[in-house]
Formats: C-alpha cells, structure tokens, sequence
C-alpha cells in the first residue's frame, strides 16, 4: 500500500474515529443510565421524578446561558479570522497577501459573524420571554 492510499485511508479514520467515537460514549452512558433506572425501579426503589428527568433527557444536561456561549464562540472565530488575515499578509506582504490563507481566514469570519447574529437573536428572545 502506497502513500497514495494510505494518506487518503488514514485522514478519513481519523475523521471517521473524531465523529464516531463520541457518538459511541455518549450512547453508552445513556444505555447504562436507563440500565440503572431499571435496576432500581426492578428493585422496588423509588425514584425521585427530578432526578429521572435529569437523567432521562436527551441532552444529559441543558446549558443555562446558551446566548453566552455562542457569543463566546462567535467572538474566537472572528480572532482566527482576524489571525489569519494578518498571517497571509505577514508572508505575503501588503502587495501580495497569501490568498491560501485568506479562503480559511473567510471561512472563520463568516462562522463568526453567524455567531454573534445567532447570539442577539438569543439574548433578544431571552429578553422578551422574561
């Protein structure tokens, strides 16, 4: 096997393994949770309905701030972008910036502007639901 196959074979296991493996654990917590509530309900325990839900729910665990966190993430995309703006035209020079690196540099920008608009929208219906 060349490198011609094996570079292409090994980058989509790694993708394969980053997108899967998490999936997997999640799964299986989730088996063993329900696995636990069957045992202590077969048992005749009684099981406090806050603690179930919590248990129970799709998520685990819901995030108290959302609107937070996306501003957050929105505000690091744009400081990538920004990054490497400044790294295209530092290898580069102002007359001829590295237009490889400006494609990613869009790319982030854009991420992180939907970022940020998708955090106002948030905070906006955060605001009117209180």
């Amino acid at each position: 096997m060349g490198a011609d196959v094996f570079v292409p074979f090994t980058f989509f296991a790694f993708l394969g393994a980053v997108i899967l493996v998490p999936i997997w654990l999640k799964e299986r917590t989730r088996q063993s949770t329900l696995r636990l509530v069957e045992q202590a309900l077969e048992k005749g325990q009684s099981i406090d309905p806050e603690v179930l839900r919590q248990l129970t729910s799709p998520q685990g665990r819901v995030r108290p701030d959302r609107a937070r966190s996306t501003l957050g993430s929105g505000v690091v995309l744009l400081g990538l972008a920004l990054g490497f703006t400044a790294g295209s035209f530092m290898l580069g020079g102002i007359d001829d910036p590295v237009r490889g690196m400006l494609v990613p540099a869009a790319i982030l920008g854009a991420l992180g502007i939907a970022f940020i608009l998708l955090a106002i929208v948030d905070y906006s219906s955060k605001a009117k639901g209180e």
